[in-house]
């Protein structure tokens, strides 16, 4: 009836029918709210992962290395405070083949342990694994794991390369996130986004790498090369992409910055300022003004040359320790008291930085490495960082280490360097063989015999082993330890130094046969 006399009044009753239907239920009244003052002016439009993220990644990336280059030295410190937990001076090969499944016995899982062992050895603590022949392969973990964190993702290719005396073809030719990204010409019926292929399933089965960095200034033709993620033929892993996803469909990553980049920028211009007023105030600088005429130094020139910031300009007044500058009549100087050192400073940036290191899930006390509280707080704050640094590790061990062992373990066996009888007629079997474990540098110790006296503990309750807790307490091997350990006591006994009583020990290995450790 009212539409019959005037439209315009049905719309607007019907709109404000369906905004109050919407506001006045669930989350309509709280954070979804479109009536509250306290939301209105709230710029809240998102899109899709594409908008959302693709199309902010060159700002993001950029941002983000700026602030590790120097913008933000509290930037650069969490990153590679992050870097330097999780990775370390790199994560180390434990094979953890199935040895039960593989009918393998003691001695000879034990042979075959130290043959990987051996022959990883060779090819990844050499620089030729790397395809620019400048880092070993724990240099390339650091290098890569680091790059994603600063650009949101990295890229890893796999190709074989032969070299005069080496053993190995594999290679890892590490790229930066820019050199992916979409072709000036799409191909058409291709979904290609941030330089990503995927097909009607939305399976990723391609990257288009640029033939240059985009952000540098080489000359020669812009190309784009499409590298599929596996061998047609051979089902084998070209690229690695290693990114961690927040979204659903997300096809690239995010730099680890990118939620508190203006929080660091802003940190970073407050502390330039408050060190620059304390550099000031720290200027005495004494002014001596004439009421005779004469012909003193102008202002800005009672400075030696080579004491000067800028002496091509005669306008430019500067200030010294100890300075004394004698003006002109009539000239007279005027100067605000800076306060600085500022009390405030301490406690504000602090305050900042607790809200930074909540977000980026590392405590303040580890961001700047500082540790005044009881043991009981400080430690606490390192084991919430290492639930963080270990799902970080795991993650990075899942998507970079193992593949790249399998790769090689597919190479060695293939050329006879490690005996693996079945590896490649069932894929159960071979899956068997490249199990491993991917060990990294400790969590430090507070309080070393509280932390070892824990790590024995849990060995004798089987919640570890000693090879684990080996590995995580110093990073050594524990096979080799013992080895090290019996020849050692060996040294000590021929040497007079302990009785043969005192010198071994008797332990039960099978509850029947003493053995000497």
């Amino acid at each position: 009836m009212i539409a019959a006399i005037s439209p315009k009044w049905a719309m607007k009753r019907e709109i404000a029918r369906k905004q109050l239907s919407i506001m006045n239920s669930g989350y309509g009244n709280h954070g979804a709210s479109r009536s509250k003052k306290s939301l209105i002016g709230w710029n809240y439009a998102g899109g899709s992962p594409e908008e959302d993220i693709t199309d902010n990644l060159d700002v993001l990336r950029q941002r983000s290395r700026d602030l590790h280059m120097g913008a933000a030295p509290l930037a650069t410190g969490a990153l590679k405070t992050i870097r330097t937990n999780v990775i370390g001076t790199g994560l180390r090969l434990k094979p953890a083949f199935d040895a039960d499944f593989l009918g393998l016995g003691e001695q000879e899982a034990r042979d075959l342990k130290r043959s990987i062992e051996r022959e990883f050895e060779l090819w990844a603590d050499s620089t030729d694994c790397d395809a620019m022949r400048m880092n070993n392969f724990n240099q390339l973990q650091q290098l890569s794991f680091l790059s994603m964190l600063m650009s949101g993702d990295a890229f890893a290719l796999l190709p074989l390369k032969p070299r005069p005396n080496n053993v190995y073809d594999l290679r890892i030719r590490l790229f930066e996130a820019d050199r992916c990204s979409n072709p000036d010409k799409i191909p058409s019926g291709k979904d290609i986004k941030g330089g990503v292929e995927v097909d009607s399933d939305g399976e990723v089965i391609a990257y288009w790498f640029v033939n240059k960095h985009p952000l540098g200034t080489a000359s020669g033709k812009t190309e784009w090369n499409r590298v599929d993620v596996r061998g047609k033929d051979t089902d084998r892993r070209n690229v690695l992409h290693l990114m961690e996803a927040e979204r659903p469909e997300q096809r690239r990553g995010i730099p680890i910055l990118a939620p508190v980049i203006e929080a660091f920028k802003q940190l970073g211009r407050y502390t330039e300022a408050e060190l620059m007023a304390a550099v000031i105030s720290g200027m005495f600088t004494v002014f001596v003004k004439s009421e005779e005429s004469g012909d003193g130094p102008p202002l800005g020139q009672a400075f030696d040359v080579d004491d000067r910031v800028d002496d091509a300009d005669d306008a430019s007044y500067e200030m010294g320790n100890g300075a004394i500058v004698g003006l002109n009549p009539g000239e007279s100087i005027e100067t605000a008291n800076p306060g600085r050192p500022n009390t405030a400073f301490d406690g504000f940036v602090t305050s900042i930085l607790r809200q930074i290191g909540s977000a980026l899930e590392v405590p303040y006390e580890l961001m700047v490495k500082n540790f005044t509280s009881s043991y009981s707080a400080s430690r606490a704050a390192l084991l919430e960082a290492w639930k963080m640094f270990r799902m970080r590790r795991s993650w990075f061990a899942a998507d970079f280490c193992q593949p790249i062992y399998e790769e090689w373990f597919d190479e060695a066996v293939a050329k006879g360097r490690i005996n693996a009888p079945g590896y490649f007629d069932d894929p159960v079997i071979r899956k068997a063989y490249r199990k491993a474990e991917w060990h990294g540098p400790s969590p430090g110790q507070l309080d070393p015999l509280k932390e070892a006296n824990a790590a024995k503990v849990r060995v004798e309750e089987g919640f570890s082993t000693r090879e684990r807790e080996t590995a995580e307490l110093t990073g050594g091997d524990y096979e080799l330890n013992i080895r090290q350990r019996i020849h050692e006591e060996k040294l000590r006994k021929d040497g007079g130094l302990v009785s043969s009583e005192q010198g071994t020990q008797k332990i039960l290995v099978d509850d029947t046969q003493p053995v000497d450790e």
